[in-house]
């Protein structure tokens, strides 16, 4: 339990945030979202401006988890909480042809747009699956780079999620992720609200 909720509730709550970012990120968020969140984070403009506008509408990322490591051709790379696939897109791109990149989301509607927007983009090293971070359906020690933009925050479980990363990570894998933490302790109004989980 955290407060007065269970983790199934938490993520009912964040399913239904995420399926109308599925829709467009625009105002649903404190930051700045979409190209503009993109540049803030300091991806590279020329990868901005190659990506489809489909594919960045939806995006809501709190950081740039690609910047924290190269990527090298012909690895194997997981996207945990791909949303709507942008992190996947410039993934793809560094990995070639022999390279694969995955994707796991929780939310349907952003499996959904995620495939279409990466279909469009002309990705062909990549594939995305709805699940969840704390059950990941990927065979053990099977992923070179696991990746992760504002997702960890979400999940109530962090051990149970941080465990199935190091399950699919080969020995020797990398983890790089950026996301929100808080500098102190919230108010217990704050922690047993469904909408400040889903934030």
């Amino acid at each position: 339990m955290t407060g007065e909720m269970d983790g199934q509730q938490i993520q009912d709550a964040v399913r239904e945030k995420y399926a109308r970012v599925a829709e467009s990120a625009e105002g649903l968020f404190q930051y700045a979202t979409g190209r503009e969140g993109a540049r803030a984070l300091g991806y590279e403009e020329q990868t901005i401006a190659k990506a489809p506008p489909e594919l960045m509408t939806s995006f809501c990322g709190v950081g740039n988890p690609l910047s924290l490591g190269h990527l090298r051709k012909g690895e194997v790379v997981l996207d945990v909480g791909c949303g709507a696939g942008f992190d996947l897109y410039v993934a793809s791109r560094i990995l070639g042809e022999h390279g694969l990149a995955l994707g796991v989301d929780l939310t349907p509607e952003m499996v959904s747009v995620a495939k279409q927007n990466l279909e469009h983009a002309g990705v062909r090293n990549a594939e995305v699956r709805q699940a969840t971070c704390e059950a990941l359906p990927h065979e053990s020690a099977t992923v070179d780079v696991v990746i992760s933009n504002g997702v960890f925050n979400l999940f109530p479980n962090k051990p149970r999620s941080f465990a199935e990363v190091f399950r699919v990570l080969k020995p020797g894998g990398r983890l790089q992720f950026a996301d929100i933490v808080l500098d102190e302790d919230l108010p217990r109004e704050i922690v047993g609200s469904l909408e400040a989980w889903s934030n």
